[in-house]
């Protein structure tokens, strides 16, 4: 993705928190305007937002149901008002919010895999996005970013978080048989960078 249309996506997330938090509307785009025909592709999307470098929310699609700027209106909002570990972002904050944007690869169910040990050899190599699914009722799901490896490094304690993401016992993972994982990359940038530097 090109700087331009990087920045015409954070430029978009930004305004449409101050639209709404200015005159409670949602903002509305008009495509024409667009840098490019890559932001009207379905994608997966997540958007991030942080606070003084700690988490302050994050929502978003892994399945490319939206076209890309809508799934950023959807998603900024959904991160600010709706994640139900955070209580609301409000006005004030708004100074001080960050806002990163990530968009997602197509998602691969990992296969051939028959221990925990090849599991964990695995995503120490790799350290892709990753999501965890059951097999059995009731369905439980759960996703990190590939930005979480920065904070736990270790695979089985990234899975152990995971799975209590999830709703899971830590060690649910460690049965292949009653999971689901799937990987996926992602192309990441946030306020503040140097946009014609960030690698995909």
């Amino acid at each position: 993705m090109a700087p331009s249309e990087k920045q015409y996506l954070l430029s978009l997330a930004r305004r449409t928190l101050e639209q709404y938090f200015d005159e409670k509307t949602i903002i509305e785009v008009e495509e024409e305007y667009m840098p490019s025909f890559i932001l009207r592709e379905k994608r997966g999307v997540f958007v991030t937002l942080t606070k003084h470098g700690e988490l302050r929310g994050c929502m978003g699609n892994l399945e490319a149901g939206k076209v890309l700027y809508q799934a950023i209106v959807e998603n900024v909002l959904a991160a600010a008002l709706f994640d139900p570990r955070f209580p609301p972002v409000s006005q004030e904050e708004l100074p001080q919010i960050k806002i990163e944007i990530s968009i997602l690869s197509e998602i691969k169910k990992i296969t051939g895999l028959e221990t925990p040990e090849q599991l964990l050899a695995y995503l120490e190599k790799k350290q892709p996005g990753l999501v965890i699914k059951t097999l059995t009722y009731p369905i439980r799901e759960a996703t990190f970013l590939p930005q979480v490896w920065q904070d736990v490094p270790e695979p089985e304690e990234f899975l152990n978080n995971l799975c209590l993401k999830a709703g899971l016992p830590a060690d649910y993972w460690k049965d292949l048989k009653k999971v689901e994982l799937w990987e996926y990359t992602t192309e990441t940038f946030q306020e503040g960078e140097e946009l014609d530097k960030i690698k995909g």
